[in-house]
């Protein structure tokens, strides 16, 4: 991958990437953005399409159901459908304790974007995702700005020479990137996509 290559995909991917961050946009109750959450508990090391085969398998149970129930509809779906019900279990009683599940009343309290997604990212019992996750689940409720950065986007980076292998640090990697998407004037939410698109074929979520 070089930039011209990157730029010829996305003059390719351009209309049907703005149409699926549009999309990630649209208004959301709390149990969808509360669904988006589990989801990204379900994916994180693991895969997108992994992700959305589980949450589809358990949907109806994630307000209400227990661990057992939530771990019958994941078995066949999920690699850890063991531990991914208790993170879910877990996460669930603590927002509703904390905000009665009204997320987006939560979510309007941050100061500032990094502020909010260090929350989802660094609290204890919000159970099974970092700075990845929480960026990937903030994206996917509508929120702008945030790097996702998996494998996909990592080798992209890497083979545009923004970063090297010696480069470890989330945020650090996120600034790199950022100044990247303003020197070749791609937005940065369709940046991530594009990377994302050019490796895999698809864009997901």
């Amino acid at each position: 991958m070089n930039i011209r290559s990157l730029k010829q995909w996305y003059k390719k991917k351009k209309t049907e990437i703005k149409k699926r961050l549009k999309e990630f946009k649209s208004p959301k109750t709390n149990k969808k953005i509360f669904e988006e959450l589990c989801f990204c508990i379900l994916t994180a090391n693991a895969s997108a399409r992994m992700g959305l085969r589980s949450i589809s398998a358990i949907k109806d149970k994630i307000i209400t159901g227990d661990n057992l129930e939530i771990r019958s509809f994941l078995k066949g779906n999920h690699r850890f459908y063991k531990v991914r019900p208790k993170y879910i279990v877990h996460t669930r009683k603590y927002l509703k304790k904390t905000c009665g599940l009204n997320i987006k009343k939560l979510l309007k309290q941050f100061k500032s974007p990094l502020a909010r997604r260090q929350f989802f990212a660094e609290t204890k019992d919000i159970k099974g995702i970092g700075y990845k996750e929480a960026s990937h689940f903030l994206r996917n409720i509508g929120y702008s700005g945030y790097a996702i950065l998996d494998k996909h986007i990592l080798s992209c980076l890497k083979e545009l020479k923004v970063i090297t292998h010696k480069d470890k640090d989330y945020l650090e990697v996120e600034k790199k990137m950022k100044k990247f998407s303003g020197k070749i004037k791609i937005d940065m939410d369709e940046l991530d996509l594009l990377m994302w698109s050019y490796k895999t074929g698809e864009i997901l979520k």
